[in-house]
């Protein structure tokens, strides 16, 4: 390619990431049935003339980093023309509650779960986002959105200020709203003080470490979440490298790098991962899949790989309704099996499960049909067993997976 050629194709990439584009596709899809987790598909596309992984990314809603970790060998800048660009649109929905918003510091990625009305299906939106930077990392945590802002102003905070300064590039104390301003034209403040989800005049920070610790997306994208969302909504953030889902009888794995500062430990969920796994692996075939598990998270590309298949019977689904009943985690299954065995005097199912996010079994008595008959099923177990356990929805329960020796 002539030097010409080159240089043009940057300013092509330049011109789109100032503004002119096409609106990202956006990622809405029905949430799973109870007991599955992915949502989604990883699909190809041919590489127009001119283009560059950048514009392939914001075309479909992806970040900087996924595009790039799902094209190894790929030039971000110069793909070949007519060439096919992996599109990793599937995703395992992280491990916690699913409502509100959830943003991933390690995959780089939003999830809102909008409240569903009635008689309407659950869905769950997905957007990529860029992160702190090295030194002024997002921290993890819970928050809610304590105020919507359109065409927010800027008061930058003394420590940027000072950054700015030392640089040679010093900032005014206050930006108006208008194309200079880093929030873009939306803006959601959190409740943690100095952290806000907002859009942004400089969109090839999508998919990357490169604020100083907001949460920033796509102009096209802010602007649909913020019609969504409302003043109070939850906002957790996380940082899971690593995360394990099913798909019907199927375990999946989506790994991930680590997300950390130099000189600090890297955070990795892995060993819970390796744990869970091996709980519901027959012994026999245990360290081969447990193997196979290091092998596949070495990948880091961000895409759900296939680990094993697992006995999920229909029978053993939770419903999504009623009360569940939890006594014990326990690493050994033995343990679980011998406190199940205790409570068969218990009118109601008692299974042993693993979560298979942390790799624990559990003992599980439900589903009830009354959060009161959980909870008296819970005090008479305190009174007769001295155990201890808890209460909570069975739409709650999460990925379960029957444990096995």
């Amino acid at each position: 390619m002539s030097p010409a050629a080159y240089i043009g194709r940057i300013l092509f990439a330049g011109l789109l990431f100032a503004g002119v584009t096409l609106p990202a596709q956006g990622a809405e899809f029905p949430m799973p049935a109870p007991g599955n987790d992915l949502v989604g598909r990883i699909y190809t596309v041919t590489v127009r003339e001119g283009e560059t992984l950048l514009d392939i990314a914001r075309e479909h809603d992806l970040g900087y980093n996924e595009i790039v970790a799902a094209n190894p060998g790929v030039d971000p800048w110069l793909p070949e023309p007519g060439s096919q660009v992996t599109v990793p649109a599937r995703y395992v929905l992280p491990n916690g509650p699913r409502s509100g918003i959830v943003i991933n510091l390690a995959e780089m990625r939003l999830y809102y779960y909008p409240p569903a009305r009635p008689g309407e299906q659950a869905r769950v939106m997905t957007y990529p986002v860029g992160i702190g930077q090295e030194g002024w990392a997002t921290p993890v945590g819970k928050a809610r959105i304590l105020v919507k802002d359109k065409d927010p102003v800027w008061t930058v905070p003394q420590s940027i200020l000072e950054e700015s300064i030392a640089e040679g590039n010093p900032l005014p104390r206050v930006v108006p709203p208008g194309p200079d301003n880093p929030l873009g034209k939306y803006a959601l403040r959190l409740d943690m003080v100095g952290y806000l989800i907002h859009g942004t005049n400089k969109p090839y920070g999508v998919g990357r470490r490169i604020s100083h610790g907001c949460i920033r997306m796509y102009p096209e994208d802010i602007e649909v979440l913020f019609g969504l969302v409302t003043e109070g909504t939850t906002v957790e953030i996380i940082n899971q490298p690593y995360k394990l889902g099913l798909e019907g009888n199927a375990l999946f794995l989506e790994a991930h790098e680590p997300v950390f500062d130099r000189g600090e430990p890297a955070p990795s969920n892995l060993p819970q991962i390796v744990r869970a796994v091996s709980a519901v692996t027959r012994a026999a075939e245990r360290e081969a899949v447990k193997e196979k598990v290091v092998r596949e998270a070495s990948r880091h590309d961000g895409m759900p790989r296939l680990i094993s298949d697992v006995k999920v019977e229909a029978a053993d689904r939770h419903s999504d309704s009623g009360w569940m009943l939890q006594v014990g985690a326990f690493t050994d299954v033995s343990n679980a099996r011998q406190v199940a065995y205790d409570l068969d005097w218990v009118d109601v199912p008692i299974s042993v499960r693993v979560g298979v996010e942390d790799g624990y079994c559990r003992v599980l008595i439900g589903p009830f049909p009354a959060e009161w008959q959980a909870r008296d099923a819970l005090w008479r177990i305190i009174k007769e067993e001295g155990m201890k356990g808890y209460v909570f929805p069975a739409r709650h329960a999460g990925p379960l997976v029957r444990c096995v020796s």
